[in-house]
């Protein structure tokens, strides 16, 4: 077998998150030798999606390397009840995410993943209702489905004649700006006057006096991790707008998709899959150890960076592609990062009063988003909420009969696990019966990006291209591809002007029928 040294490489990535296979998908026809390496012995790192043991593996590795992956103090717990009924299956009956993102079918990533040809290696599938969780004094369940769309508003029961009519102004005002321009690229003069760098509440209630009743409805579908108070208006409208122009894109009733069997996890294999098969190389279990840069006179080489890889091989490469936890510590920028609290509870019960219908003629969804206010769990009114995200069997993640909950709070450490537990039993209580537990469930501090900040990509030197960290989002942050292709654009130099980004024909034979 040809030493990788051998091979003078014109990119070297490192890791496997979705960014760097992206990167990997974008650069398949593009003829240049790829090294891609990744120093876990998995595909998709922070979008990796594991078995049972394969959690526990990961989890034990997470306190061992503390500061070589994005995550912090994992935990693992298990029902070891005798009772055989709705127990625990076999390991490898689970697939489970460790970032799950929605992604909107406005998201800029689908188009791209059509383009680029591989979207029918991926099964996309609906996520349906939105659920907040409204306790009250009445029989009335403390979940309340919240109108995702104008229909929705129209045939809801709870909301009072006179509400929906304000309501349907402030979504008129939402189309309006549509139509317009994107009110979240304004400039700061603009927001002031359009009252958008206030609090979303205070913005609903001033200017288009839209009840309290409905502010928590509205803030759940922005997606915010943010307390309401300290999600701005500027924030939450294009978030909205998202949400509410995508329903029907595909279908009645959903404008939300997931991808069955892992998430983000299979769209970086699909990723790695393609430039597998345009001629570039992957080693896994191997990671980057050193950087020699080349200094301004040397000539040879064309410049390349000597990279001493983990398994101690020497290779040269004109560029070195990678996050923060993917290069050696001398390369890492060390850029400011957000941590959240995120949980994942495989329980006993198909949760099948959170998937309805949503619109007829539509998918049964295998998703569904349940938003729980930091005061609804015995917290201050200016904390922030938990996101649960409910996947059924359907999504391939767990055994019929059983669902799996993700859930996440931007408060790291106990006081987040603390109120994810509350919300996960809040959620079961509302949902389910009283035999329903929870079978297994993994805890974790994940570290990245506030989607609210910049993702800039930083430059260790003119050959070392650092990725920005991963987005915190619940929902695929869509200036990951804007991200991609500038990283695309500097391996590419001159030759990026002769190919257009991620547009690519079917290869031939590549979809025959057997």
């Amino acid at each position: 077998m040809e030493s990788l040294a051998d091979t003078p490489w014109d990119v070297t990535i490192s890791g496997t998150g979705l960014a760097q296979s992206l990167l990997a998908l974008a650069l398949s026809r593009s003829g240049k030798n790829v090294l891609h390496v990744d120093r876990n012995p998995y595909y998709g790192g922070p979008e990796a999606a594991f078995s049972l043991q394969e959690a526990e593996e990961w989890a034990a590795k997470v306190n061992e390397d503390t500061g070589e992956l994005p995550f912090e103090n994992a935990s693992i717990s298990s029902e070891s009840s005798a009772d055989p009924a709705g127990q625990l299956s076999a390991s490898r009956a689970y697939t489970l995410s460790l970032s799950p993102q929605l992604i909107y079918a406005r998201s800029q990533l689908l188009p791209t993943l059509v383009s680029s040809k591989v979207y029918r290696q991926l099964e996309f599938q609906a996520v349906g209702s939105w659920w907040l969780y409204k306790p009250g004094d009445d029989d009335k369940s403390p979940l309340y489905r919240v109108p995702g769309s104008r229909e929705d508003v129209f045939t809801d029961d709870v909301i009072s004649m006179k509400s929906k009519r304000t309501l349907m102004r402030f979504l008129r005002h939402l189309g309006q700006a549509q139509q317009s321009g994107d009110l979240s690229e304004e400039p700061s003069s603009s927001l002031e006057e359009e009252g958008l760098a206030a609090p979303f509440s205070e913005y609903l209630a001033t200017k288009f006096q839209v009840p309290a009743e409905l502010h928590g409805p509205l803030l759940s579908l922005c997606l915010s991790q943010s307390s309401p108070e300290q999600t701005s208006a500027h924030y939450a409208i294009p978030r909205i707008k998202r949400h509410l122009s995508s329903i029907g894109v595909f279908g009645p009733g959903f404008g939300a998709l997931s991808v069955k069997w892992g998430g983000g996890s299979e769209i970086s294999q699909v990723g790695c899959r393609a430039l597998a098969v345009g001629g570039g190389v992957y080693v896994l279990n191997t990671g980057i150890k050193s950087l020699e840069y080349p200094t301004e006179q040397e000539t040879s080489d064309e410049g390349r960076v000597q990279v001493q890889l983990t398994n101690d091989e020497l290779v040269k490469s004109r560029f070195v592609v990678g996050s923060n936890w993917d290069l050696p510590a001398e390369a890492r920028p060390s850029p400011e990062c957000d941590k959240v609290a995120r949980s994942i509870s495989v329980v006993s019960s198909s949760l099948a009063s959170l998937f309805p219908h949503t619109a007829e003629g539509g998918p049964v969804p295998v998703g569904a988003v349940v938003v729980f206010p930091g005061s609804s769990l015995g917290c201050a009114d200016d904390s922030p909420p938990v996101y649960t995200v409910v996947h059924s069997s359907e999504t391939g993640e767990c055994p019929n009969g059983q669902s799996v909950i993700y859930s996440s709070v931007c408060i790291p450490g106990p006081e987040g696990q603390s109120m994810i537990e509350t919300a996960v039993q809040k959620l079961l209580q509302s949902a389910a019966d009283a035999t329903v537990k929870v079978l297994w469930s993994l805890r974790y501090t994940q570290l990245g990006r506030d989607g609210s900040r910049a993702a800039d990509i930083a430059f260790p030197s003119k050959n070392v291209i650092c990725l920005p960290p991963a987005s915190l989002d619940l929902a695929f942050d869509d200036s990951l591809i804007d991200t991609v292709k500038n990283a695309w654009e500097l391996v590419m130099g001159d030759e990026a002007a002769d190919h257009e980004f991620m547009k690519f024909e079917d290869r031939e034979g590549a979809y025959d029928e057997e």
